[in-house]
């Protein structure tokens, strides 16, 4: 990928817009639907929920058009390539994900409003394969994480929920991992997608980074084969199942290690845990991109949006996420904040392990 030249970029730029502003109001449409379609936001017979911090519309919007801003930046520089989610071939699949997503809509909003999101656990009650807290209704998503339908459906319903900006907020660690790969053969760079889900930002990865030593690391076996599936182009690369916990990789194996939406998700302690396993498994000097949820005090005027997410959805322990200092356990691990970038509603953070790469 070169830098465009300016007929190029005007040609480009054209595309791009065209193309996501059709895509945000795909899903923006579809979010109204589900709006609609749902309960009240407050629960009958609680106190109505306020967020501590007012929502400044203004620079929700703002940081909105500052995201897909970078992005375009980034395609013209070079780092990646120009997305090919907005094709004609595509409509048929798309109008059946969205009629399962707004079909799916009344089970969700039946567990929001009851609170159940533990529901899962019944189905698994006495196996031991799957830790406590990975045993929930994550997003009151029906199945949680372990079934093919859920595989299925989840990539949309983020998308949805974002009003089509989940995309370009994971691209921006993929920039990251551009300047990480950049002047250095592809093949010699191992890279280890820490929670890769159902393996869309991968597959990103390998459009744009074909001959990555790459593999990808969930603990669901649905979205495993999920992802065998989105990287099924590039057979060398390899899905594994397990937890980012206790990796079944050697130590100093990976060049580059990305976690995407993985930590708000996670209670403290194997917020820790997975910190020190990613240090073991990372070389020296390695880079660690950890892409997530903003903080509390990260973007001015919107910790007031922050709020209303676990009020909103099942997050268990994004509350405490959300004041939660990085930086020390991770220096503990050995690991030094190197960048930190925000990204509409997501932080991508870069941290490198100590030693000479």
């Amino acid at each position: 990928m070169g830098v465009l030249d300016d007929t190029g970029k005007t040609i480009g730029r054209a595309r791009y817009t065209a193309a996501q502003g059709l895509r945000s109001a795909w899903y923006g449409a579809q979010y109204v639907i589900a709006k609609r379609r749902s309960s009240g936001f407050n629960r009958p017979g609680e106190p109505a929920f306020k967020p501590s911090n007012p929502v400044d519309t203004k620079e929700l919007r703002a940081a909105w058009f500052r995201l897909f801003a970078a992005d375009r930046a980034n395609i013209e520089a070079g780092l990646y390539p120009a997305p090919e989610d907005v094709r004609l071939m595509d409509l048929p699949k798309a109008v059946k994900r969205a009629g399962y997503f707004l079909k799916d809509v009344a089970e969700v909003d039946r567990r929001r409003m009851a609170r159940a999101g533990t529901e899962l656990r019944e189905t698994l009650d006495g196996s031991n394969r799957y830790p406590a807290y990975y045993r929930q209704n994550f997003h009151y998503q029906t199945d949680g994480w372990l079934s093919d339908d859920s595989a299925k459906l989840y990539d949309h319903q983020v998308e949805a929920l974002f009003t089509g900006a989940a995309d370009a907020m994971r691209r921006q660690a993929l920039a990251e991992i551009a300047r990480e790969v950049k002047g250095r053969d592809q093949r010699e760079v191992a890279l280890l997608d820490m929670a890769c889900g159902t393996g869309r930002f991968l597959r990103e990865m390998m459009r744009t980074f074909p001959r990555l030593d790459a593999r990808g690391l969930d603990l669901s076996p649905n979205y495993a084969e999920r992802a065998r599936q989105h990287v099924a182009p590039w057979p060398h690369v390899d899905i594994i199942e397990g937890q980012a916990e206790v990796m079944p990789l050697d130590d100093a194996s990976q060049d580059v290690i990305v976690s995407v939406y993985l930590f708000h998700e996670l209670p403290e302690k194997t917020r820790r845990e997975v910190m020190r396993e990613a240090a073991r498994v990372l070389k020296p000097g390695g880079a660690f991109i950890i892409a997530d949820s903003l903080q509390f005090g990260d973007s001015d005027g919107l910790d007031g949006i922050l709020e209303y997410f676990p009020e909103g959805f099942h997050e268990p322990y994004y509350k405490a996420y959300l004041g939660w200092d990085f930086t020390p356990p991770m220096e503990e691990a050995g690991f030094t904040l190197e960048k930190s970038v925000n990204a509409f509603l997501t932080k991508v953070n870069v941290w490198r392990k100590a030693g000479d790469a």
